[in-house]
């Protein structure tokens, strides 16, 4: 068995014409950079949570998935205990060339283009915003997506394009929605979701889909909701910790990236779990 895509984190095997095992490693990546060293348990959280919001959107957009159940994974699979709790089974899909982001609050890569043109990605924001303040709306920032180095942001006529008008309108609301729903419930158990990624295909009948990881860690920014306030930066669920590591020791974007002081490794999974159980996640 070899997978037949490997990227940052995660691995993809063919099943058969119409599906794919989708594996969640304890791989982890900062600054477009894989570390070497691994972050048990971190793949099967992930896999959890996009289960987890897979199931919660159905109602909104159809999605890929088909069960993270391993005794209803084709042989192989199913005789590999390697593969429990990390994998899905999904539908094959034609994925559309560019990444969702939705960014309900300034932060970040778009806190940065604020103070320097008041726009982000294209967008005039309103003046006077303050570092991490929720915005009046939330904003759709596609990306194209690289193949290799830095995805490149642009503007929604450049996603008409690339995909076509009629569909980009559909990706741009899709993406909202999810993010509404989802940053609703988040908020209820205690998140706040500043930002998130998603992205989409087309089914066999050109359906738009959801694809790909849900809301983890990986893909967004959480925030504890007891510890926000506007105008600083906040402390976060996500890779931040190791992010944070690396600058303080001048290793970010350094290749190969460094080995990771256990500590590192355990406070980063630590905020992954907590995450996950604010969010009423069970994880295997």
């Amino acid at each position: 068995m070899k997978p037949i895509a490997s990227g940052k984190v995660r691995e993809i095997y063919a099943v058969d014409d119409k599906s794919l095992l989708i594996v969640t490693t304890d791989r982890i990546s900062a600054f477009d950079v894989i570390m070497p060293t691994p972050v048990a348990g971190k793949g099967k959280i992930l896999n959890a949570l996009s289960e987890f919001w897979f199931n919660y959107t159905r109602d909104i957009i159809p999605n890929h998935m088909i069960t993270t159940n391993v005794s209803e994974f084709p042989a192989p699979f199913t005789d590999d205990p390697a593969f429990a709790g990390r994998s899905m089974l999904v539908r094959r899909l034609k994925m559309l060339p560019i990444e969702c982001i939705v960014r309900g609050y300034i932060t970040g890569s778009g806190w940065e283009s604020y103070q320097k043109t008041g726009r982000v990605c294209g967008i005039t924001l309103p003046e006077g915003l303050q570092e991490s303040q929720k915005l009046p709306e939330p904003i759709f920032t596609p990306s194209t997506k690289a193949a290799e180095g830095h995805d490149e942001n642009i503007d929604f006529d450049r996603m008409c394009g690339i995909i076509g008008t009629e569909l980009a309108e559909k990706v741009r609301d899709a993406t909202i929605a999810v993010y509404r729903a989802c940053a609703d419930y988040a908020a209820s158990r205690g998140i706040i979701i500043a930002d998130t990624k998603f992205e989409f295909g087309l089914d066999e009948n050109g359906v738009l889909t959801l694809a790909d990881e849900v809301l983890t860690p990986d893909s967004s920014r959480f925030w504890p909701k007891a510890d926000y306030a506007v105008g600083r930066g906040q402390k976060s669920f996500d890779k931040q910790y190791l992010r944070d590591w690396l600058k303080a020791n001048g290793l970010n974007g350094v290749e190969p990236g460094p080995e990771l002081p256990a500590e590192v490794v355990d406070a980063t999974v630590a905020k992954y779990r907590e995450a996950a159980g604010l969010l009423g996640v069970t994880v295997a």
